[in-house]
């Protein structure tokens, strides 16, 4: 019986470019500037997991302070340190590759965004616990956020532009909305919005449902006209 051997080719790699980071929001300059600054600065056995390892750590531990602000207002104070270390992990991981050029295109768009994703279910649903917000509502700025996400992933595949802010709102942006929102439920807890029955954080969740609905609606009909053109059957 003869033998026959079989060489299989190597794998080769997936064509892979990167999509053009589209961040416009008000402090995304001086953010910028300062994460650079910090990225030289960072010792040289810190990488980049380690950075959205504990970016993803303390947005849910931030989720885990407003569920337990139920019981202690304190926790709201404590949510607001975690929410500053998440800023730090969450931003400073990408630059920090970006200066060594020691980046993994496919590797750490995909980490960071399903982090984000699991992420942002813990910080939500912290909030839907604590007693500040309608759960309800809470929940539907989970969906809307969800469904923005999605958006701006399926332009990043089709257009090969990855949206990081609207209209001159960004990740930061909403972590700043969320200090000052800790800040003044610390100080008027059960204060509620003048001439509503809303609370505080029911206001703002349904100016945050709304506003990112609108995005969505946008986004989705001027990316849809663009693919429409740059397509069109002849």
């Amino acid at each position: 019986m003869s033998t026959q051997t079989y060489f299989r080719e190597k794998p080769k790699p997936l064509a892979f470019i990167p999509a053009t980071r589209l961040q416009q929001s008000f402090v995304a300059a001086a953010e910028k500037r300062t994460l650079v600054w910090l990225a030289n600065r960072t010792p040289n056995w810190i990488n980049s997991d380690h950075l959205t390892f504990v970016g993803f750590v303390a947005q849910c531990t931030a989720g885990v302070c407003y569920a337990l602000a139920r019981w202690n207002r304190c926790m709201l104070l404590l949510g607001i340190f975690f929410l500053a270390l998440n800023w730090l992990g969450d931003s400073l991981d990408g630059t920090l590759a970006r200066v060594r050029n020691c980046q993994r295109p496919r590797y750490g768009f995909y980490v960071d965004h399903i982090v984000d994703t699991i992420a942002a279910f813990f910080l939500i649903g912290g909030l839907a616990l604590s007693g500040y917000i309608h759960p309800g509502i809470a929940f539907g700025m989970l969906v809307a956020f969800l469904m923005l996400s999605i958006e701006a992933y399926l332009a990043t595949y089709t257009l090969g532009q990855f949206q990081l802010s609207y209209w001159k709102f960004g990740p930061t942006e909403i972590r700043l909305l969320l200090t000052a929102a800790n800040l003044a439920l610390f100080r008027w807890p059960t204060a509620k919005v003048p001439h509503t029955q809303l609370r505080l954080l029911d206001f703002g969740g349904v100016a945050a449902i709304a506003g990112m609905a609108l995005m969505l609606i946008v986004s989705a009909i001027r990316h849809t006209l663009t693919l429409y053109r740059e397509e069109r059957i002849q």
